[in-house]
C-alpha cells in the first residue's frame, strides 16, 4: 500500500492526520509542501487543490482530514492474498490465566509478542487478554486463530483487550 501525505509545518490537520495513520501503523511518506515545489506541483496535478493536507492512498486522493474515507481507502487496500503474520503466541485465557495468578476469564491471554510484527505494532504485551476482534467476541485460541486467518493485508482490526484489570482498545491496519 502507498500512502503520501502534502502538508505544512503549520498545518494543525496534518499533524492529526499523521497521528491518525501512525496509531494505524500505516507506513506513509510526508511531503513538505512549503518546502517542496515538486511535490506542490504534484499535488496541484492530483488534485487541483492548493490547501493541505491531502491524503493520497493508492493514487486515491483524500482532500483533508477525513477519518471515514481514510479508514474506507485503507480498509479496501491492495486485496492481498499474502499471508499477514501477527506473531503473538497464544492460549485460552479461562485456561492459563488461573495458573498465572489472574481471574479465569473468556478470551486469549498471550503469552509471548515477536518484536516487529503485527501484534506488537498493535501494542500487545504479554500478559494481555484478548477478548474481542471487531466487535466479536473471542472465547479461545480457536476463536482467534479463525478470525486471524481470515485476515487481508489492508484490512483494519479492532482489538478489545484486558491488561492489569482494565478494558483496552487498539486498532491496526494490517
Amino acid at each position: 500500500m502507498d500512502v503520501k501525505i502534502y502538508t505544512t509545518p503549520t498545518c494543525g490537520y496534518c499533524h492529526q492526520a499523521m497521528s491518525f495513520l501512525d496509531e494505524l501503523g500505516v507506513p506513509y511518506k510526508e511531503h513538505d509542501v512549503s518546502r517542496d515545489r515538486a511535490a506542490a506541483e504534484e499535488m496541484v496535478r492530483l488534485t487541483g487543490q492548493m490547501g493541505v493536507p491531502v491524503i493520497v492512498i493508492d493514487n486515491q486522493p483524500v482532500i483533508g482530514f477525513d477519518r471515514n474515507r481514510i479508514r474506507q481507502l485503507l480498509a479496501s487496500g491492495n486485496g492481498s492474498k499474502k499471508s499477514v503474520r501477527f506473531g503473538l503466541k497464544i492460549a485460552d485465557a479461562l485456561k492459563v490465566a488461573p495458573q498465572m495468578g489472574l481471574a479465569p476469564t473468556p478470551g486469549v491471554i498471550i503469552g509471548g509478542v515477536t518484536p516487529g510484527l503485527l501484534g506488537e505494532k498493535a501494542g500487545l504485551k504479554p500478559g494481555d487478554i484478548v477478548t474481542g476482534l471487531n466487535g466479536g467476541s473471542i472465547k479461545s485460541a480457536a476463536d482467534m486463530e479463525k478470525f486471524l486467518a481470515a485476515v487481508k493485508q489492508g484490512n483494519i482490526i479492532t482489538i478489545n483487550f484486558l491488561r492489569d484489570g482494565k478494558t483496552r482498545k487498539s486498532e491496526i491496519v494490517v
